[in-house]
C-alpha cells in the first residue's frame, strides 16, 4: 500500500529546516505533498508563485516530493485529497504547543488525519522563515540558513524589500 504525506507551511521562503524535514519524510514515505498554504489576510514576502518555484528547486533531486498549494483549511484540503496523514517539524517545546493545538483541531474536523512530529536537526532548532526575513532584509548573510541552489534568489529579494 502507497503511503502520502502532506508537510504543511508557509515556507515564506523555505530554510534549510524545512528541507531538512521533508528530505526526511521522503525517506519515510511514499510520496510527499509539500503544501503552500496560502492566507489572503497576509502579506508574504514571496508569492505563491514563488515560494513554490523556490521549493520546487530545492527538492529537485527528491523524485516522491510534489509541490502545490491551497487555500483554506487543512484538514478540508487532505480530506478531498485523500491523505491522511500531516508531518509537521518541531524545533522547541514552543512550536509543539502550537502543533499539539492544530493536530487536535485537525483531528476534530477531519477524524480520519494524524499528526506525525519530527524533530528538527540541531542545526535548525533556532531557525525560522521570519529570521531569515529579518537577517537578509537588513543585508545579513543568509547563505548558512536556506537551500543553496536558491539562496541568491532569497537574498536578492530580501535585499529589495
Amino acid at each position: 500500500m502507497s503511503k502520502t504525506v502532506i508537510c504543511p507551511g508557509s515556507f515564506d521562503p523555505v530554510t534549510c529546516g524545512h528541507l531538512d524535514i521533508i528530505k526526511r519524510a521522503s525517506g519515510m514515505f511514499d510520496k510527499v505533498v509539500v503544501a503552500v498554504l496560502v492566507n489572503s489576510s497576509k502579506t508574504p514576502t514571496f508569492t505563491t508563485e514563488e515560494r513554490i518555484d523556490l521549493l520546487q528547486q530545492a527538492t529537485a533531486g527528491l523524485r516522491n516530493v510534489e509541490i502545490v498549494s491551497f487555500e483554506g483549511l487543512l484538514a478540508g484540503y487532505c480530506k478531498n485529497s485523500g491523505i491522511d496523514t500531516i508531518v509537521k517539524g518541531l524545533r522547541a517545546v514552543s512550536d509543539f504547543e502550537y502543533e499539539f493545538q492544530m493536530a487536535i483541531a485537525n483531528k476534530k474536523l477531519n477524524p480520519e488525519l494524524e499528526t506525525i512530529f519530527l524533530t528538527a536537526d540541531a542545526d535548525s532548532t533556532f531557525l525560522s522563515s521570519s529570521m531569515v526575513r529579518e537577517i537578509g532584509s537588513m543585508g545579513g548573510d543568509i547563505r548558512n540558513f536556506v537551500p543553496a541552489c536558491v539562496h541568491e534568489r532569497i537574498a536578492a529579494k530580501l535585499r529589495n524589500r
